[in-house]
């Protein structure tokens, strides 16, 4: 049995396939879900589970290098905005690189979920509470 938070076989899955640079999705309940791209959904009601308690799970198992967020995100949402400027600084610390933070516009967004590997839902029921996490490297 693995050692590591992460249990979901899918997301799993998916991380281990990551080259440098792929793309992976984590998502809020509202956020589409592009045909070109794995769904991997786990909301099961409003608010479980959180953006970030799926964020916090995914990288303690995913090398981030670069993180995009829509730039929305700054005014609409901006406690969960701080929240997750925070678990990516301690991600930083944690994997002893800098990830390098992209703001782009919602539609930007949107459209560029079509080039991710996958998109993993969460519940949360919150604007913009969406990232784009780029893999990075071990060494």
């Amino acid at each position: 049995m693995k050692k590591s938070p992460l249990l979901n076989a899918e997301i799993s899955h998916v991380i281990a396939r990551l080259g440098h640079t792929d793309q992976l999705v984590i998502a809020d309940a509202g956020l589409p879900v592009p045909a070109s791209s794995q769904r991997i959904d786990l909301a099961l009601t409003a608010g479980v589970p959180t953006f970030l308690q799926v964020l916090k799970v995914v990288t303690h198992e995913m090398q981030v290098e670069r993180a995009i967020l829509a730039g929305e995100i700054v005014e609409k949402n901006p406690q969960l905005h701080e929240a997750l400027l925070a678990q990516l600084k301690q991600l930083e610390q944690h994997q002893g690189n800098t990830i390098t933070l992209d703001y782009i516009s919602h539609d930007a967004f949107k459209a560029q979920t079509e080039q991710s590997r996958a998109v993993i839902r969460s519940g949360e029921c919150s604007p913009y509470a969406n990232v784009i996490l780029c893999a990075g490297v071990t060494f």
